[in-house]
This record gives C-alpha cells, structure tokens and sequence, in this order.
C-alpha cells in the first residue's frame, strides 16, 4: 500500500530503528542525513544495513541518504549496491537532475528526491522526470523556507507547484513534509487535513506520537468511502444500460475526473484495511 505515515529514526540509534520498525507507521525511514552526528556516520550506515537484512519483507523500510557532493554519499551507494536492498531511498536537497539522475541509476531501488532549494524547486518538473527510478519528489520545508528566506505559512504556493510537478510526471502524491512542533497535535492533524486537500498524499513524522493522527488523516473517512462508492456504482449502472450521461442519485451530472477520484479513494481505503486498520 502507498504509505500515510513516514517515520524517520536516527541511523546511529540502533535501538530506535527497532521500535519504529515495530511502530504503527505504514513506513519507517532510517536517516543517515542530518539527525546523524558527523562522526557516527558510519555506524549510521552498519546500523541501517543490519535493520535491512533483518526486515520482514512485508515491512516498508527506507533509508535517507546523505546529500548529492557530500563525502558520505559515495559510501553509501556503494554499500548498497552490492548489499541489501531498501524500499526505496529518499535523496535529500536534490537540486540537478542530471546529478539526481546520475545517482539514482547507481541504485536498485526508488528514489524520492526531496526538493529543499529555491534551485531545485526551480527544476522540480525536470527532476521528476529525470530517471525512471525516481518515483517521487517532495518538499524539505525547513531548508527550502531558509533558502527562500520565507516563513512556512509562505510556501503554499510551492506546495501546490510541487504537487502539479509530481502529478504532471506521472508520479505518485507527494509525501507532505514534517510537523515540527512535536507538543501540538491540533496543528498536525489541520495542517495534515489541508495537505490531503492540496493534493499530498502520506506524511512524514518525527515521533511515535504523530502516527495515529496522520494515518487518520489520511485514511479516506467511512462517509467518504460510501460517497466514492455509491458514484462508482452508479457510473457502472449507467455504462451497464447504455447511457452516455452519469447522474448521481439527486440528477446531478458526474463527470469521468470525479468518477476517477471516486476510485482513488477505494482504492486508498481498500489498501489501509488490506493492512488491517479499522477504517
């Protein structure tokens, strides 16, 4: 299933990377980036690649590598070439799509290039369409706000130009980007709420405290599951009689976008109860 919840554990904390891959998230990532002391970056990488031989392979587990031109980055890729294998890998402050490219074809696995520059957010259409292997792109929001030297609440526009990015290349919902504020779990579940509504699909989060509330908001409601069905139903019923024109229950028109949406929400709901989560 595509995840909700994404959470990242320090690479050097072996007995972190254990309880969050027991956690309730739907995927952990392992950081080796910048939760990672300079000087354990290479017990970062032991760790990860321990967790990874020992995963059960129906566990979605990630690894965030180090930044493209960082001396940390070729170890990495080579440990992974002839190791084993993650999920995917998140490739932060990916600003060149030629040097994204270039890394993701020393790898095996998806990439999902983490957009963290005034630069890269640039190039985001480029990026999203510079390797085969990379299958998402998202927002590093803290060092993109930095570069821009804007305030979070002044990047709604470059959410929405990363969502038409993604979508336009033909990849999957981007991942929204961390809630910072641990202690407000209000904040998290509106913030969360409004990103499903932009267009982003799953969340990364930093504590176990934060899975719940993002897997909830990003599990299609039961009332939304009956609404996608009953147009889907419908639509099938007038594609069975002949009709041209699909009408929902009170004579209004559905169009294919909305009968398509409708899908994408069964679709989501079905994956989440595949994994036994009450909806």
């Amino acid at each position: 299933m595509t995840p909700r919840s994404w959470l990242y554990v320090p690479g050097h904390r072996a007995e972190r990377i254990g309880k969050a891959i027991d956690s309730a998230a739907d995927a952990v990532v392992i950081d080796l980036e910048d939760a990672v002391p300079v000087g354990a970056k290479d017990q970062a990488l032991t760790n990860a690649l321990e967790a990874l031989r020992a995963v059960p392979p129906e566990r979605q587990v990630w690894l965030r590598l180090n930044a493209i031109g960082s001396e940390w980055l070729d170890r990495e890729l080579a440990a992974l070439a002839d190791g084993p294998e993650p999920a995917g890998v998140r490739l932060p402050k990916s600003d060149d799509p030629e040097s994204v490219a270039a890394t993701a074809e020393r790898l095996r696995c998806p990439v999902h290039a983490s957009i963290e520059s005034a630069a890269g957010l640039l190039a985001a259409p480029q990026i999203a369409r510079c390797h085969p292997r990379v299958t998402g792109i998202a927002l590093g929001e803290a060092d993109l706000a930095a570069d821009m030297r804007a305030e979070p609440e002044g990047l709604a526009w470059a959410r929405g130009w990363i969502v038409t990015a993604a979508r336009a290349a033909g990849l999957s919902s981007p991942v929204q980007s961390v809630w910072t504020a641990v202690d407000d779990p209000a904040g998290l579940a509106e913030t969360s709420r409004v990103g499903r509504a932009q267009g982003f699909f799953g969340r990364s989060v930093i504590h176990p405290n934060q899975i719940d509330i993002v897997n909830t908001a990003y599990t299609p409601t039961a009332e939304e599951q009956d609404r996608a069905r009953r147009i889907v139903d419908r639509a099938a019923e007038s594609m069975a009689a002949g009709e041209s024109a699909v009408l929902d229950e009170n004579g209004r028109f559905i169009d294919p976008a909305v009968v398509a949406n409708a899908r994408v929400v069964l679709d989501r709901a079905q994956a989440t109860a595949a994994r036994g989560v009450r909806v």
